[in-house]
């Protein structure tokens, strides 16, 4: 399939501003593989469409204060960096997104702060917008994360025209967050609050966790029309020992496998058996779902409604196909559902 093909025009008053009151408040269409049929629910629908024993799937990473803003040495001009990963912290080395990039090079220094508590040093390019940063920091490593992230916002996607405020530290969090390393919410999870978890879990559902640490690359607009020659960056998974025995224990029992985001299903599929079984396995993945593929390990799929020309809606094509997505995307539309991050929810049976 060709990138053109997952164009579509995205009404900007629909992207969702703001989290819905309480996390289950959200709208959810459901799709049906199967019989073709889409409704309109509610989340916390989603008690009706699983049973005893099946398994949700989700990621429990954790995202950290990824931008900040600094001033360069001697212009003082204001420059956004955006933190991707740390490459070396016994030397506090970082990759980085810089904007406006034209603005900064190699020898470079950069002071954050009122009272300029962090400084930074450009040591290299990587892309026309990446660098990479040495923070000058003399203290614990305890320490300088404490000042890094006391300097840092909550990375809101840029299609969310405000700053961040007090809430989105709590909101932009999924409640299984756990292991800190993301620059992106998992969205998907967004949309389950505690209470929600402990009625799946009075039904019987059981939970399995899974991390992937989500990167800018997941959510980023593809630029090739040749989908075969994309290339996603790398990010960290794990997946552990019980997290696989809850797996393939709903499975091997005939039950409902759900991943809860498209990053879920992005790790679940690096690692399975031949016998379609999830096996435990920890590095990094760059795997792009895309039609036409067969998927391993999940037969379900909560996600959001995505931007045009992603990898997160052309996976949702390539597990439910392209005529039905594009066809729950234009009624999602049509009946003002609230898209993107802090939008409504999209489940596919």
């Amino acid at each position: 399939m060709k990138l053109s093909q997952f164009i579509f025009d995205l009404p900007l008053n629909l992207i969702a501003q703001h989290p819905a009151a309480k996390r289950e408040d959200s709208r959810m269409m459901v799709v049906n593989r199967k019989t073709g049929q889409i409704e309109n629910k509610m989340f916390r629908d989603i008690l009706d469409y699983y049973d005893d024993k099946d398994v949700f799937v989700v990621n429990n990473t954790k995202v950290f204060p990824a931008r900040m803003y600094g001033r360069k040495e001697k212009t003082g001009a204001k420059i956004e960096v955006f933190l991707l990963r740390e490459l070396n912290k016994q030397n506090r080395l970082w990759d980085v997104i810089v904007d406006p990039a034209r603005k900064i090079r190699v020898g470079n220094k950069l002071y954050f702060g009122d009272a300029e508590e962090l400084v930074a040093e450009v040591i290299d390019n990587t892309t026309s917008r990446g660098r990479t940063i040495r923070f000058l920091f003399d203290g614990t490593d305890e320490e300088f994360r404490k000042v890094l992230y006391s300097l840092g916002e909550t990375p809101l996607p840029k299609y969310i025209k405000r700053k961040p405020e007090p809430e989105d530290e709590e909101r932009y969090q999924t409640v299984f967050a756990k292991y800190e390393g993301a620059v992106a919410a998992p969205t998907a999870g967004l949309h389950f609050s505690v209470e929600m978890i402990k009625r799946l879990e009075i039904k019987g559902i059981r939970f399995a966790e899974i991390t992937l640490h989500t990167g800018l690359s997941t959510f980023r607009q593809i630029e090739v029309e040749d989908l075969s020659k994309h290339k996603m960056d790398a990010e960290y998974y794990k997946i552990d020992d019980f997290a696989c025995k809850v797996v393939n224990k709903g499975k091997e029992g005939g039950h409902r496998v759900c991943a809860v985001g498209t990053t879920t299903m992005r790790a679940l599929e690096t690692s399975f058996t031949a016998q379609q079984l999830l096996k435990p396995s920890e590095g990094w993945t760059n795997i792009f779902l895309h039609p036409p593929y067969d998927f391993n390990i999940a037969d379900s799929l909560l996600t959001n409604f995505h931007m045009p020309k992603t990898g997160l809606l052309i996976m949702s094509c390539a597990f439910a196909g392209y005529d039905l997505i594009m066809e729950a995307y234009k009624k999602a539309i049509k009946d003002k559902y609230r898209l993107l991050s802090y939008g409504d929810a999209l489940l596919i049976i």
